[in-house]
């Protein structure tokens, strides 16, 4: 009990602050506690229940005046450095909440704290600041040694006779002929930018598209084909530049109704298409052919912007013959088409979450001269060969293919990356057809528009585990020798291998048991396939995985993670509570796909580690929220909270997508996201780092100007060189970086005007190697909008 010595020595203005701090640590004592009682009651940890006590009887005695309340707040500092060393280890990124709050209050304990308790007594503040100093410096130590996985596996030799290519799939050099490269690499064969140089690169030239859509998101992967630069803006604007001045050439707007912008208006990139055919320097001889967001498929003449004639009604082909009535932003195309033996492949991107009786996913193949619809793939109506009955639609909701395909010249195939059925998070009804082709690579003659073979990933997805990454085609090394492969990634992170022949697996995988459960039990397949290749996917979730700015945030995740539904990757969707899903629709690999160093044999993936809080909204619920399906009057926008309506179903869904708080930080601790080189011919992590700062990112949105890899979500792609770099953007900071493929050092960066939520590409134009980006931010990721395409090189081209 203090002395009225001990009273007195604290003064008036000590008086004055000590209970000042005790109405705060009161006020956080209970607040634990309260919450405490209640996670405890869920089975979480007891630790919140106890310290609230003790913060809350500290509270008491420092209002009352007395030291004694800091000292029991010390002791209660020394109980939570040695609980959280005890659950967290020395993760710096783990002991942010847990430590950093009642650091500081340490700190404003000991500068209130007398320098003598008794007249003649030592010093008690030297000590006690020297032990605050070392948690302090187990944080700053720790964040930047925390932020680097180890490296586990030596980069592979460059490879020249034996490389993992063909000729049909030679990667790109001086040119970008197709979205993803060569056969879907994202490498190049140049080597002019090096380890040794990079970090001389400089800006080259920048080109502004002059437009950003309401819904920004510009995706763009350009190409480039002899001296010009081709791709497309916001409001999906085909350009041409010349490649070594970015001086627009031409520019062509198809000029798309405003109101069909959907909630992701990107324009990921065009097609250029040589009709051999033609004479020498007639009319769209070349011609560049792309995508709008209401659904309509553009050809204009490469050299100048001219549509092309004799390409369907004037120069455009219209998606939506044969889907039925269009609510606008319901159907766009967002992604490059697929050309292959002269046939553009198609399908369309449907907005997400409206309704289990969507506009059809229907794939179709055009002659890319005369725009002449060839085929039409309908999985649930396979007779239909073009268009479909009059009066009739192709199948309502049937799973789409939002992302880029890839094709094989030689073998006439095109390999679509399938998503799911419409209606995600629910599977009752849904067709066999459906069953067998949602979240799958299927293989398409592109002559016919027959399936050859599907492989599916996830078994009646209801997470929307769809695919979503261009596969990559390689020559994959077997105890027969080299054989034609795709290799492909997942959103849950696994990557698989298959002979793209047969579509026969040429990884090892497993079928793990599944979770059973859920509002529709007798839907849950009994195992999931798995790769036992590769795979990002991080260890389950437990509660000590929850994350916040401060231990009251931490414990309210934990409470959420208590009273959710949680069994691990593949939750069934539950009616009665939220559940989680690790990772989210966002987690794994997105549309930036893999990059695939066909020399060295090494794959580079860029990922995320995203959950997802999800929760089903009984049909009536939503509607009495005005919860409705787009066009639909009683519809009520903007949404309240995440609510999709998932119409034509007994839920809708509110996905949390992130498990945001209020706050905007995660619940779940960082990395969010990653990088990582592994070794193609064995499927072995070479080495795995957290990706992105969170130099822009921070709580209330405010920036944290924190320069420390916590590993970012991250949205686009990398590519790769024959001299050993990786170039990627994709982060939040609005950086673009050069990484050392054999170590995953970071080499060079540079700030971008905007998010660079795109994928970069490389070539060569007058004996000078090129790096492009296009920066036109995102608006789910909460990246500043732009619409500048930036071109970097070295300043003397050496």
């Amino acid at each position: 009990m203090a002395t009225e010595n001990e009273a007195a020595s604290i003064g008036g203005i000590r008086k004055f602050f000590l209970r000042l701090f005790g109405l705060a640590l009161l006020a956080i004592g209970l607040a634990l506690a309260v919450g405490g009682v209640k996670l405890a009651w869920l089975g979480g940890s007891p630790y919140y229940v106890v310290i609230g006590v003790i913060l809350a009887i500290s509270g008491v005695l420092a209002l009352l005046g007395r030291v004694a309340g800091l000292h029991l707040y010390l002791a209660a500092f020394a109980i939570t450095f040695v609980w959280s060393l005890w659950e967290a280890g020395f993760d710096a990124w783990a002991l942010i909440p847990r430590l950093v709050g009642p650091f500081i209050l340490l700190a404003i304990a000991l500068l209130i704290m007398p320098a003598r308790l008794k007249s003649g007594s030592e010093s008690r503040r030297g000590p006690l600041a020297i032990a605050a100093l070392a948690c302090l410096a187990i944080l700053v130590v720790g964040v930047p040694l925390s932020a680097r996985g180890p490296a586990v596996g030596a980069l592979p030799p460059v490879q020249q006779d034996a490389a993992y290519f063909a000729d049909s799939t030679k990667p790109a050099a001086q040119d970008w002929p197709s979205w993803g490269g060569g056969g879907g690499q994202r490498f190049s064969d140049l080597k002019q930018i090096t380890p040794q140089n990079v970090s001389q690169l400089k800006p080259a030239w920048v080109y502004h598209t002059g437009d950003i859509a309401k819904n920004y998101g510009n995706e763009l992967t350009p190409l480039k084909i002899g001296d010009t630069i081709y791709g497309c803006s916001s409001i999906h604007a085909a350009f041409a530049l010349d490649a070594a001045t970015g001086k627009q050439k031409w520019r062509f707007d198809p000029k798309s109704p405003a109101e069909y912008s959907p909630p992701n208006s990107a324009c990921r990139g065009v097609a250029y298409f040589h009709n051999p055919q033609a004479t020498s320097g007639a009319a769209c001889e070349n011609r560049i052919i792309w995508g709008s967001w209401d659904a309509k498929i553009f050809a204009v003449d490469a050299a100048n912007g001219e549509p092309c004639q004799d390409f369907g009604q004037g120069g455009h082909i219209d998606l939506t013959q044969g889907l039925g009535e269009i609510v606008p932003t319901m159907v766009s195309v967002t992604s490059a088409p697929t050309i292959v033996h002269g046939v553009v492949v198609t399908s369309q991107q449907i907005r997400d979450g409206e309704r289990r009786q969507a506009p059809s996913g229907v794939v179709r193949g055009w002659d890319a001269v005369t725009g002449e619809l060839k085929w039409a793939w309908d999985m649930n109506q396979p007779d239909i060969a073009k268009l479909p009955p009059e009066g009739e639609t192709y199948s309502k909701g049937s799973p789409n293919v939002w992302s880029t395909a890839v094709g094989d010249e030689n073998l006439g195939l095109v390999y679509l990356p399938v998503a799911n059925p419409a209606g995600d998070y629910m599977s009752g009804g849904r067709t066999e057809a459906e069953r067998t082709y949602g979240s799958s690579v299927t293989a398409v003659d592109v002559e016919t528009g027959k399936p050859r073979w599907v492989h599916q990933f996830v078994k009646n997805d209801v997470w929307d585990y769809d695919v979503p990454a261009q596969p990559s085609l390689v020559e994959f090394p077997t105890a027969n020798g080299k054989v034609p492969a795709l290799i492909q990634t997942t959103k849950m992170g696994d990557i698989f291998v298959l002979d793209r022949r047969t579509g026969d697996l040429l990884s090892k995988v497993e079928d793990a048991p599944a979770p059973q459960g859920g509002v529709e039990p007798e839907e849950r397949a009994k195992t999931q396939q798995r790769s036992l290749y590769n795979s990002t996917l991080p260890a389950d979730l437990t509660e000590s995985k929850m994350w916040g700015m401060s231990p009251i945030d931490q414990m309210l995740c934990r409470i959420q993670f208590r009273e959710a539904d949680y069994h691990g990757l593949f939750t069934p969707p539950s009616g009665t509570k939220p559940y989680i899903m690790a990772p989210g629709n966002n987690g794994g690999s997105d549309w930036g796909s893999l990059s695939v160093d066909v020399r060295r044999g090494v794959i580079v993936a860029n990922y995320n580690i995203f959950t997802s809080y999800m929760k089903l909204v009984p049909r009536a619920e939503d509607d009495a929220m005005g919860v409705y399906p787009i066009g639909d009057p009683r519809s009520k926008m903007p949404r309240p909270g995440f609510n999709r309506p998932a119409g034509d179903q007994p839920y809708g869904v509110s996905p949390n997508q992130g498990w945001q708080m209020p706050t905007g930080l995660l619940c779940t601790q960082p990395p969010y996201g990653g990088i990582r080189a592994i070794d193609l011919a064995t499927g072995k992590t070479l080495w795995d780092h957290p990706f992105g700062t969170a130099e822009r990112n921070g709580p209330f949105g405010v920036p944290s100007h924190l320069p420390f890899q916590i590993g970012t979500p991250n949205n686009g792609g990398a590519v790769t060189t024959a001299s050993g770099l990786i170039f990627v953007a994709a982060t939040t900071d609005d950086h673009i970086r050069a990484i050392d493929l054999a170590s995953g050092d970071t080499l060079w960066q540079d700030d971008l005007p905007a998010g660079g939520q795109s994928a970069p590409i490389t070539y060569e134009q007058d004996g000078k190697q090129y790096v492009v980006i296009m920066a036109g931010g995102h608006h789910s990721m909460l990246t500043p909008a732009g619409d500048e395409l930036v071109a970097y090189a070295l300043q003397d081209g050496k």
